[in-house]
């Protein structure tokens, strides 16, 4: 008996969970947030197409936002804004008509963040106008496999272990990039820079058998070495991490000595 005819369906809907990052903003200004994110990130693209939301509640300077513009600067680091949240309802308003919808906050427990800082500087912390909330679907360090690296990395290259830590076992030259949202351990010279917990792991850690850093991080927070780290540092073991022993300022990023003996 021949088969019935169907007729295809030219549309299908399907369920599925998609990771959205939240990205907070202090500022509208293109300018201030290219900078921002160029600081953490480089000029390389650091999300891989992501979808991002921008999340307007910590707005205080309210010029016409350039909404095309301010989606360039995210989409060079890998995120596609799909839309906006919170915020007054003229910025609302505006982002609309630039064709970005407004989407309602669901009520879930905060995210881990990854801030981006305004500008370097040689200061363990500052103010940032950027904060981006990972995507909840990013596997977990302690399950996902340590990434190893046996050769010099040079000016300009990047590694990025994805879920995981990432062991370095020769060194890091100035202009290279290293990355992890896990623990970083480099065994050799560290003259780049260094970005542990980039999904927002706030306990990640790294550490440095020779620290000359350029630039180290952790969940976000970020300390850069302009002038050259200081001299009780420098080419010695160090360790970064975020405070967390009691009396010690919250949310602080630690970069010490490590203790080897």
């Amino acid at each position: 008996m021949p088969l019935a005819n169907k007729t295809r369906q030219l549309i299908e809907f399907k369920g599925t969970t998609l990771p959205v990052v939240v990205v907070t903003v202090r500022s509208l200004h293109p300018e201030a947030l290219a900078e921002a994110a160029s600081a953490l990130f480089g000029d390389d693209e650091f999300f891989d197409g992501d979808a991002a939301l921008l999340e307007l509640s910590q707005i205080v300077d309210v010029p016409e936002p350039d909404w095309r513009r301010l989606k360039q600067v995210l989409k060079s680091h890998g995120l596609n804004v799909i839309g906006v949240r919170g915020g007054s309802e003229e910025l609302r308003y505006g982002a609309a008509f630039a064709g970005l919808p407004t989407y309602a906050a669901g009520e879930r427990s905060a995210p881990p963040t990854t801030a981006c800082q305004a500008a370097p500087s040689p200061l363990p912390e500052k103010a940032d106008l950027i904060s981006a909330a990972a995507p909840p679907t990013v596997v977990a360090a302690a399950t996902a496999p340590t990434v190893f690296i046996e050769r010099p990395l040079r000016s300009g290259q990047q590694v990025y272990a994805r879920g995981g830590d990432l062991v370095v076992l020769a060194a890091v030259n100035a202009g290279a990039e290293v990355i992890a949202d896990g623990n970083i351990h480099i065994y050799a010279p560290l003259h780049g820079r260094a970005l542990a917990g980039a999904s927002g792991a706030a306990d990640a850690r790294i550490v440095c058998t020779r620290f000359d850093a350029e630039l180290v991080s952790v969940a976000g927070l970020y300390r850069t070495f302009d002038n050259g780290v200081p001299v009780e540092m420098a080419g010695r073991p160090v360790q970064v991490r975020l405070s967390a022993t009691p009396g010690e300022e919250t949310g602080k990023l630690i970069v010490e000595p490590l203790q080897t003996d």
